[in-house]
C-alpha cells in the first residue's frame, strides 16, 4: 500500500516537476553526466539543462490536471480528488492519502496521461499503473503472476531508459519484490491497511480534550455503542439503522415499508427528470467495449 502510495508520488512529482520533490534536478543531471550516459540531458556551460520527455510543458501540465479534476466518480469510491488540484498553481495543492494514490495509480492516470505525455513516455508508466491494478485483484494465479512478474522487469528496464537514476528510490526497487509477497501472503486485500486506517481516523474523531485523547476516544466509543444499542429498540423516529443513505437510489417511497427482500435485492435505481437518450458513435462504443473488458 504504501509502495503504491510512494511510486504515485514520484511519478506525479516528476511530470509536473514539483521543485524539491521532482527526481529530476541538477544533482541528478551531474549524475548522468557523471556515468557518462544520457548526453542530450546534460548540463550546459551556463549550469542549465533541458527539459527532459517525461517533463510536462505547461499546456501538458493543465491538460493533465484538468482531466483528473473533471472526473468524477461513484459515490464511495474515491474521496474528491477534484479538491487536491490546483489549476492555478498547475500542482496538487493538498495531501493525497493512501487511497487517493491508489485509485490515481490504478485507474485515473491512465486516463489522464494518455492526451498530455510522448507516447513512449505514457506507455511505459500505463504498463506500470496496470501492473498494479492486476495485482491489487481479487482472483490470482501462479502462472498469472509469474507472467506479470516477468512484464514488471522489463517495464521498469524500460524506465531506466527515460528516467534519471535518481528516480529509482528503494520504494521503486521493491516493486520486483511485490509479486513474490503474493505469493506468500495471498491476496493483496486481505492485508492492506485501508479499513484499518479508515477506522483509526473514526476513533480520532471522537477526541475533544487533546489533554486526554485516550479517555476521549474510550468515552466516544462507549456512548456509541449506547446510542446504537437503544436506537434497535426505538420505532416511528429516525436512527442510524432506518435512515436514508446520503446517495438514496432506492425505488421505493416513504409510504412503502422497507423489507428484507428489498434489502437482500436493491434497486438500481430510480428516475431523475425526463428521460433522454443518446446515440453512441462508433468510436464510443468501441470505448466502452473496451472499458467494460478492462474493468473485469
Amino acid at each position: 500500500m504504501h509502495i503504491e502510495k510512494n511510486v504515485c508520488d514520484n511519478i506525479i512529482n516528476t511530470l509536473l516537476n514539483v521543485p524539491k520533490m521532482t527526481k529530476d534536478h541538477v544533482d541528478a543531471r551531474k549524475d548522468l553526466q557523471f556515468l557518462g550516459i544520457r548526453p542530450d540531458l546534460w548540463l550546459d556551460e551556463n549550469g542549465r539543462y533541458s527539459q527532459a520527455i517525461f517533463t510536462l510543458s505547461s499546456k501538458g501540465k493543465r491538460t493533465f490536471l484538468t482531466t483528473l479534476k473533471n472526473i468524477s466518480v461513484p459515490d464511495g469510491y474515491s474521496s474528491n480528488i477534484s479538491r487536491c488540484i490546483d489549476l492555478e498553481t498547475l500542482r496538487f495543492s493538498g495531501m493525497l492519502k493512501s487511497h487517493d494514490s491508489h485509485i490515481l495509480m490504478e485507474q485515473l492516470l491512465p486516463l489522464a496521461m494518455r492526451s498530455s505525455l510522448p507516447d513512449e513516455v505514457s506507455a511505459i508508466l500505463i504498463e506500470l499503473c496496470s501492473f498494479f491494478r492486476q495485482l491489487c485483484g481479487k482472483d490470482l494465479k501462479v502462472k498469472y503472476l509469474d507472467k506479470i512478474q516477468n512484464q514488471i522487469v522489463l517495464t521498469l528496464c524500460h524506465m531506466e531508459m527515460i528516467f534519471p537514476p535518481s528516480f529509482f528510490t528503494v520504494m521503486v526497487h521493491l516493486v520486483v519484490h511485490l509479486v513474490e509477497e503474493v505469493k506468500l501472503g495471498g491476496p493483496v486485500h486481505y492485508r492492506w491497511m485501508y479499513p484499518i486506517e479508515r477506522y483509526l481516523g473514526h476513533l480520532k474523531s471522537f477526541v475533544r480534550n487533546k489533554a486526554q485523547p485516550e479517555g476521549s476516544i474510550a468515552e466516544g466509543y462507549l456512548m456509541e455503542e449506547i446510542l446504537t444499542y437503544c436506537s434497535r429498540y426505538l420505532d416511528d423516529i429516525e436512527t442510524r439503522w432506518n435512515q436514508h443513505g446520503r446517495v438514496d437510489d432506492e425505488a421505493f417511497n416513504d409510504t412503502q415499508p422497507r423489507s428484507r427482500v428489498v434489502e437482500l435485492f436493491p434497486c438500481v435505481g430510480k428516475p431523475i427528470g425526463a428521460s433522454s437518450y443518446y446515440t453512441l458513435t462508433p468510436m464510443e462504443k468501441l470505448q466502452a467495449h473496451r472499458h467494460v473488458l478492462i474493468a473485469l
